[in-house]
């Protein structure tokens, strides 16, 4: 039976996200991008355009699961606070349309992918190359979003 994941990197002004079909060992790229909320807006309004584009998502490509990064704490607590007000927004979208949500630490999120949980961006995204090489991200947002699905479907043989 085939899953698809709905893997999403959360952030205030770069939310990307990822669609993964996968069936036991077997995965395929769909789609991904980046929800860019105008950094002028009130925070508010970021967040109603996280949650609306997250929604759209849903809508468009009907995942069964998604998996999210957990929010590390940064040096600045208040980055932090902002950072968790995004991902709140993508989760409540995700959970509102009754999809089951994965929360992953980025150092497992490393692990699932590379066998290693400090592992460095190149070799994530050498591992994103081998295992979905129809995907060609175009930012770093996109591309941790195409490795939160992959993590995923490797923590959860689907």
């Amino acid at each position: 039976m085939t899953k698809r994941v709905l893997g999403i990197d959360p952030g205030l002004l770069h939310t990307g996200w990822a669609i993964v079909d996968t069936a036991g060992q077997t995965r395929k790229y769909v789609a991904s991008g980046v929800i860019l909320p105008p950094a002028k807006l009130p925070l508010s309004e970021r967040l109603a355009i996280i949650f609306r584009g997250v929604n759209e998502l849903c809508e468009t490509f009907s995942p069964n699961e998604c998996s999210i990064e957990i929010t590390f704490v940064n040096k600045n607590p208040q980055t932090t606070l902002l950072l968790g007000h995004a991902r709140a927004a993508a989760i409540v979208a995700v959970a509102n349309k009754n999809i089951p949500v994965f929360e992953y630490e980025p150092n497992k999120i490393k692990k699932a992918l590379t066998g290693a949980g400090h592992a460095d961006k190149s070799a994530i995204d050498k591992m994103v190359k081998i295992l979905l090489p129809a995907a060609r991200p175009k930012t770093a947002d996109e591309a941790d979003a195409i490795a939160i699905a992959l993590a995923h479907t490797n923590m959860f043989r689907i």
